[in-house]
């Protein structure tokens, strides 16, 4: 079962923004490679991190406001949102390990 949800421009504010606790949000396309390499190393996150951090997808073909309130130019692009603020960033398709390094989360082996 997918622990991945998809978020649009019509709930990015209630779902991302006014969270309680931190969300992983991926900023993807389905013609995106690199994207649907990164697809599962942030299943595993989404699983291995449920009870501490929200991990959703936004289409970039489909949410174009949040694609240009966040300037998301290339795909994937991963934010790491708290208390409704992008405090993390990086762009492109990593591993596990070298993802949560980037977003200063703590890897789990």
């Amino acid at each position: 079962m997918s622990t991945l949800r998809t978020v649009t421009d019509a709930d990015f504010a209630a779902e991302v923004l006014a969270a309680g606790r931190p969300v992983l949000v991926e900023f993807t396309a389905t013609w995106c490679v690199p994207c649907r390499q990164l697809a599962p190393v942030l299943e595993r996150v989404a699983e291995e991190h449920a009870d501490e951090l929200d991990v959703v997808a936004v289409a970039v073909d489909t949410s174009p406001e949040a694609v240009a309130r966040y300037a998301v130019l290339s795909t994937p692009t991963t934010f790491l949102f708290r208390d409704g603020e992008p405090v993390r960033s990086v762009v492109g398709a990593l591993s596990k390990r070298r993802l949560l390094r980037a977003l200063d989360l703590t890897p789990r082996d």
